[in-house]
């Protein structure tokens, strides 16, 4: 009976053996995990701190550019208006011959300043043209005859002497001598008619310059 007992608890085990192997067989292997790669996580963002602020200059006061100086205006005279009325009471003078020949010298700054005369020597000689009792001494002959003395064109003879001379040498009865003096803001015009030959002074008159502007 005892040999019945070992033999049943021997094929039971056995049994029992067998199942857990089948079960074993049987069993599913375990699935396998995928791993998937990390995805890469994104750099932070690069913080570029400011830049520090420039401190600002204040404005300062606006300044403005020296004016050029401006040349001296120019003055203007009259000379038109001074001369014709004197020429006009000089060509009634007496005894002078018609056809005379006149030597009109450039007029002479006699003033206490800077006055050009160009002007008014010429104002002086468009007076004097076509009038009837005077005969000028031309422009270039004129021209020459100072040449021989070593002055310009535009100079006058300076004194009445001079004048005198060099009318003499153009052949000239008459010399008309004119000279501005005075004050140079209101220069006084004088002019004086001269007989070649002796110096004598046949007529003289003066008369005020009107300043224009």
């Amino acid at each position: 009976m005892r040999e019945l007992h070992r033999y049943i608890l021997l094929a039971t085990t056995a049994v029992l053996l067998v199942g857990c192997g089948l079960n074993d067989g049987a069993r599913q292997p375990a699935p396998i995990k995928e791993i998937k790669p990390e995805s890469p996580q994104p750099a932070p963002p690069t913080t570029v701190p400011p830049a520090p602020a420039l401190p600002q200059d204040k404005p300062g006061p606006v300044v403005q550019p020296p004016k050029p100086a401006q040349p001296p205006r120019e003055r203007v005279w009259n000379w038109s208006g001074a001369v014709q009325p004197m020429v006009g009471r000089m060509l009634q003078v007496g005894g002078v011959s018609a056809g005379s020949v006149l030597l009109v010298d450039n007029v002479n700054n006699r003033t206490n300043g800077s006055l050009p005369t160009a002007k008014a020597t010429q104002a002086l000689r468009s007076a004097l043209a076509n009038n009837g009792t005077f005969t000028l001494v031309g422009d270039q002959q004129l021209a020459m005859a100072k040449q021989q003395l070593g002055l310009s064109a535009q100079d006058s003879l300076g004194s009445r002497s001079k004048a005198i001379g060099i009318a003499r040498n153009v052949g000239a009865q008459y010399v008309l001598y004119t000279s501005a003096g005075g004050n140079v803001n209101s220069p006084t015009l004088q002019m004086q008619l001269m007989l070649v030959q002796t110096g004598e002074i046949v007529w003289s008159g003066k008369g005020g310059v009107e300043r224009i502007q």
